[in-house]
């Protein structure tokens, strides 16, 4: 039998029937229980019409039927596609065209969105979770209940079709889907239980929304090892006392998240007192974590592993490096080296494999997504062909970072080759805000641009050329991408000049800019 995603949970249900899979906010579900709701909603989306490769939309907050919607609409032989519910309509909307989203699976407490989603006429076939939506039919929760518990795809589904796709920044403005297989989404709960010993035993916190990849540790390796994984609600995530209060009560063995998280809670000084000693694990992703706050946990936490993990979300996770102890300086803390089933290479600006040195990180693994949605070109411009000694070829993705190899082998991050950075764990093109500025018609250009604040914190600021003659106050344009863009993907500061700093090619400096406006 073909292994697939949905296996993880059938046969935990198998294995530990009785076993604590997911928690969240009060609720509860065995591995027996969500193996039967996911069953039971794999039927539905069957009844509704769901086609093998369906793109189902999953429009949740942070709640236990995350975990009923991602494993269901996968063994109904759909593709998940995860929706920010606070994202702004429009980008929703863009979304939901983009790939064809055919069914929206959400709950009452998205209604209000819900309602405009439908009033912008996408020609959704159907949505679960809602009681009514204009013309659109709805099935409400309940209506799982009359399913049957047992449910075979009526299609066979092979572990190299796509089983969900995540969206990131595009570089001309527009979103883009990244699409990862039965295969690679497996390979990394493999890997990931390999690498940390994960076991039964252990209790995950998934901090990370669904539509971050960081998310899929809890979703795809806790079921995989058996264990159960503790839904973090959105106030244990707005507040660092509340999320201090989250990993004693719920006794967290495997911590997974961004180095912000773990940031806010050692400068609100809310970790003292707390009894933490079931942490087994202190994993972050996402951006560099400062080592003087990195210097801080470790000693607070002196009981756990730490582990910086690295890679973009085309290829899940490709590197590691456990730190041994806490960092003396303030140097950067290595990516590491790669992890099993996976091989690195370092490329200079010829596309020449260097030993010892700096250049472009290029990556094939089991882990590597199958492409981006409906962006051929995009997809090979991202490979790296290098040919075999059997006359095929090697196929690598090109990160776009640039890393140091040293003599021992590690990979130390240097920068972006691109104009992307992260932000709070989140994947940012400058390129992209840019480009939403200028779509203002008031505004003629747009220079974006990242500054680091007091506590070493990287942000997001811009300066913006306005058209001749043309007024338009800071307001405006802030009101104007709230629409448009994430908010994480927000400028903190925006500054109206009358001209940029540039080469002799005309292009700005964004340097120059930068300490311009500094001044």
């Amino acid at each position: 039998m073909t292994y697939l995603l949905p296996h993880t949970i059938l046969n935990a249900a198998t294995r530990f029937p009785n076993r604590e899979a997911f928690r969240c906010g009060g609720k509860s579900l065995t591995f027996n229980e969500i193996a039967i709701k996911v069953n039971q909603l794999a039927a539905l989306l069957h009844e509704i019409g769901i086609q093998k490769g369906d793109r189902i939309g999953i429009y949740l907050n942070r709640s236990i039927e995350t975990a009923i919607a991602i494993y269901g609409i996968m063994h109904a032989g759909g593709i998940y596609v995860p929706l920010d519910a606070k994202a702004p309509i429009k980008r929703t909307e863009f979304l939901i065209k983009d790939c064809g989203i055919k069914i929206l699976i959400t709950n009452n407490s998205q209604r209000r969105n819900v309602k405009k989603i439908v009033e912008l006429d996408l020609t959704l076939d159907a949505i679960i979770g809602v009681k009514e939506a204009g013309e659109v039919p709805t099935f409400l929760w309940e209506k799982l209940e009359e399913q049957p518990t047992k449910f075979t795809p009526p299609f066979q589904i092979l572990e190299s079709d796509v089983a969900y796709m995540l969206y990131t920044s595009g570089s001309t403005g527009n979103p883009k889907g990244i699409m990862h297989t039965h295969a690679s989404g497996l390979a990394y709960a493999r890997l990931t239980a390999e690498l940390y010993e994960l076991k039964e035993t252990d209790v995950f916190a998934n901090h990370a929304p669904i539509y971050f990849d960081i998310s899929t540790l809890a979703y795809f390796t806790a079921p995989l090892v058996g264990a159960c994984a503790v839904i973090a609600l959105d106030a244990h995530i707005a507040l660092p006392a509340s999320l201090s209060q989250f990993i004693e009560k719920e006794k967290i063995t495997i911590w997974y998240s961004v180095p912000l998280a773990l940031i806010q809670m050692i400068q609100q000084n809310v970790l003292e007192g707390k009894d933490t000693s079931a942490l087994r694990w202190v994993l972050y992703a996402g951006e560099p974590f400062p080592p003087k706050y990195l210097r801080q946990l470790m000693t607070l936490w002196s009981h756990a592993k730490f582990s910086n993990i690295y890679g973009p979300t085309e290829l899940n996770q490709c590197t590691f490096y456990n730190i041994p102890s806490p960092p003396l300086g303030d140097e950067g803390i290595p990516l590491g080296k790669v992890w099993g089933n996976t091989e690195s290479i370092v490329l200079d600006e010829n596309e020449e494999e260097i030993q010892i040195g700096e250049g472009e990180l290029v990556v094939r693994s089991a882990t590597m997504m199958k492409g981006y949605w409906q962006q051929p070109d995009l997809t090979e411009q991202s490979f790296y062909r290098r040919k075999n000694n059997i006359n095929t070829y090697d196929v690598f993705y090109r990160t776009g970072d640039l890393v140091r190899l040293d003599e021992k082998g590690i990979l130390h991050f240097k920068g972006r080759k691109d104009y992307q950075v992260k932000i709070r764990g989140h994947r940012v093109e400058l390129g992209s805000i840019e480009a939403t500025m200028v779509a203002h018609d008031r505004v003629a250009e747009a220079a974006v641009f990242t500054t680091r604040q007091k506590e070493e914190v990287l942000q997001i600021e811009a300066a913006v050329i306005l058209q001749p003659d043309i007024k338009l106050s800071i307001e405006e344009l802030f009101l104007f991408l709230k629409e448009k863009l994430p908010i994480y993907a927000i400028p903190e500061k925006i500054t109206i000049v009358e001209s940029f700093p540039r080469t002799g090619s005309g292009k700005i400096k964004r340097t120059a800019l930068k300490e311009l406006l500094s001044t």
